[in-house]
């Protein structure tokens, strides 16, 4: 049986409490870790790639110094390189950096805690970008972790970018350029929310597939009471990673919620737990 590739996610608002700065759900990530290593004893062919969102950590610095927006412009032009702007923009980039890194400690901690061989790569380390786009990553490092059975982790960080100076990469976006890389047949995004609601907030009636053949007419209802509602993040989400199925017709998308245990197992194993995007 040929090997089969596997992006997860953990998002920020389930391994960090989101309402206190700098402050990680560790029962939680002990208690994902443990899934995770059940899963990947029991599916030899499985091939795990690790996410994780910043949650309480990034976040913080992020916003006081607009990291994610890149450096002040001038008339169209990065501003002076020695200005005061500056000095601080790149102050916040290292804080920003350090408080990712700090989360990714906690998640590595947790999976080599329970006998998962997890091993970090920090995209501030490795990838450069251009508008938030990926356009150079030694990809090889993670290629030769996955021949030897590590779980290769990744995370929403800093990156030096060719057009803004510097930027956040989200961990969608690093996937964007992982499923470039590794032809994954599924990304499994794990949050608290259930999925996508057709009357949030409500959350009574769960969307259980959504098909890019669809989404289109789903999309253009957005907003009355008898449409899907994935305004805001979800959203933004849902667009972003449709876009992926459309340039990579075999992959599919899974949003789920892990807060209750045994639905991680589940959703790696194959199992519809929350909301499927398909390309049909």
């Amino acid at each position: 049986m040929s090997k089969e590739i596997v992006l997860l996610k953990l998002g920020g608002s389930l391994i960090t409490d989101k309402d206190i700065p700098y402050t990680p759900r560790l029962d939680k990530l002990t208690d994902l870790a443990q899934e995770i290593k059940t899963v990947l004893d029991s599916s030899p062919d499985l091939l795990l790639i690790l996410g994780h969102g910043s949650g309480s950590f990034g976040h913080v610095a992020a916003k006081k110094y607009g990291t994610r927006d890149g450096l002040p412009a001038q008339g169209g032009i990065l501003a002076a390189e020695d200005g005061d702007e500056n000095k601080e923009y790149w102050k916040g980039f290292a804080e920003v950096r350090f408080q990712a890194a700090e989360l990714n400690r906690y998640v590595i901690q947790s999976l080599l805690a329970v006998g998962v061989p997890a091993i970090s790569f920090p995209p501030s380390a490795s990838m450069v970008s251009m508008d938030r786009k990926v356009i150079h990553h030694n990809i090889l490092a993670i290629r030769k972790a996955l021949d030897v059975h590590l779980l290769p982790a990744v995370y929403g960080d800093v990156a030096f970018d060719e057009n803004l100076g510097g930027t956040i990469l989200s961990t969608e976006d690093v996937f964007t350029f992982l499923v470039e890389q590794f032809s994954p047949s599924r990304i499994l995004l794990a949050g608290i929310e259930t999925g996508v609601w057709q009357d949030f907030p409500a959350r009574t009636r769960l969307v259980k597939q959504i098909q890019l053949s669809d989404y289109e007419k789903m999309r253009a209802g957005i907003g009355s009471s008898a449409s899907t509602d994935v305004t805001g993040g979800m959203k933004a989400k849902v667009e972003e990673m449709l876009a992926l199925i459309q340039k990579n017709k075999g992959l599919t998308v899974q949003i789920f919620s892990a807060e209750e245990s045994g639905h991680l197992t589940r959703a790696l194993k194959g199992e519809n737990v929350g909301t499927l995007l398909t390309s049909r």
